[in-house]
């Protein structure tokens, strides 16, 4: 195509320039559209061709379609699986969760007699009626506990035994064909797993649901209310929220099986504690078998060994338990004829280990003999005077 010039008044050449970006235009215009319909072409003879075998043997490709698998791209209904799982978990546990009311006749000041009520949770493990709840829900002795069922009933409770060690006790009502909860294995428990608490939150709202997780496995807290302060060891720690009321319900994973016990909240948000179910289960058949909890006693007054108490008292190891009297000249280091006394554990021993169990912080002296059972002989590892030596001791049953 010639490119024209034309006389302006001037007499100076001008190029027009018009007619030809109008021609370079139209040309991009029609190789960008004879591009696209050839690519959608292409396209749809794929689709059709992978679709038709007849097609496929027609022009002779059938191999190479044998060889080549193309994408197919579907669009699904999106299932929150973790939302399901909890709802299951929940219709699961929930019927075997009760609240628990605690009614005490308090006199005033002026000799007025009136009612102090509370709330905690339990959770039923027989079909006639045994429960598990916190010790702390029922330790008046003074008072009467009423326990309502999910379906809106109410009974009466009786208090079959209180732990002297952990924070748990075990009530019985009078029913049959109970419902009851699917006991776990705390011990396969992991960091991060899902977790749901179930509980009388605030002592009113019954079978109230909170999510979280697992944050973290085998803490050490104080725990105490009204007075009282007890250490609490190997404790589950949760971000699912543990309010007043929630103390003795159940903490379950996705399968709806007790994991923990609702135990105790931090004074901060998103910090609560569960005792692990395995810790409880020794209880529960203790209770069945011999209608109370039987407790093993060792019988010292120890300090655990840390690195800095090592450093300080220039021990030579920096785990164990220090055998050391008390404040008092009545605060003995080894209770006389305890089975420890017995076994021949004198003061400033440092007991290394117990049934095979090394003792550390994260073992304590008493959470190892918690685990054993009365009567039983275990082997004692202890450091004197720079030697080992091993001792036998035959575990007796806590008094009451």
């Amino acid at each position: 195509m010639k490119i024209r010039y034309i006389q302006n008044g001037s007499g100076d050449r001008v190029i027009d320039t018009d007619r030809s970006k109008k021609m370079v235009f139209a040309f991009l215009f029609y190789a960008l559209v004879t591009f696209v319909i050839g690519l959608l072409g292409g396209i749809a003879g794929l689709v059709y061709l992978s679709d038709s075998p007849q097609a496929q043997d027609w022009l002779g490709v059938k191999k190479l379609f044998e060889k080549v698998s193309l994408p197919v791209i579907r669009t699904e209904k999106l299932v929150l699986e973790e939302s399901s799982a909890v709802i299951d978990a929940v219709k699961k546990a929930s019927p075997s969760v009760v609240s628990i009311s605690t009614t005490r006749d308090v006199r005033n000041f002026f000799g007025q007699i009136f009612q102090q009520k509370g709330g905690g949770t339990g959770f039923i493990i027989t079909q006639d009626g045994m429960i598990i709840t916190n010790k702390h829900v029922v330790e008046d002795t003074n008072a009467t506990y009423t326990i309502f069922t999910s379906d809106g009933k109410d009974y009466t409770a009786k208090i079959l035994a209180r732990d002297s060690v952990m924070d748990l006790a075990v009530i019985k009502i009078d029913a049959k064909g109970l419902a009851v909860v699917d006991l776990g294995d705390s011990d396969k428990v992991e960091v991060g797993q899902w977790v749901i608490a179930i509980g009388n939150a605030l002592g009113e709202f019954q079978n109230s649901v909170t999510v979280g997780v697992i944050s973290a496995k085998e803490r050490q807290i104080n725990a105490g209310g009204g007075g009282m302060t007890e250490k609490l060891e190997g404790m589950l720690q949760t971000d699912a929220a543990i309010n007043p009321g929630n103390s003795g319900g159940p903490l379950v994973n996705l399968k709806g099986q007790v994991v923990g016990v609702n135990t105790a909240v931090a004074q901060a948000e998103n910090i609560g504690f569960a005792i692990p179910i395995d810790s409880v289960k020794n209880t529960i058949e203790q209770v069945k078998q011999f209608g109370k909890i039987k407790r093993p006693y060792f019988g010292v007054r120890y300090i655990p060994i840390t690195k800095e108490i090592a450093r300080l008292n220039n021990l030579k190891v920096e785990y164990g338990a220090l055998v050391v009297r008390g404040n008092s000249h009545t605060e003995v280091a080894v209770m006389p004829g305890s089975p420890a006394d017995k076994a021949g554990v004198e003061e400033n021993d440092i007991i290394l280990e117990i049934a095979g169990e090394r003792i550390d912080e994260n073992n304590s002296l008493a959470r190892i003999i918690a685990k054993r059972q009365v009567g039983e002989e275990v082997e004692v590892k202890i450091l004197r005077s720079g030697k080992e030596q091993v001792l036998t001791a035959v575990l007796e049953e806590m008094a009451e």
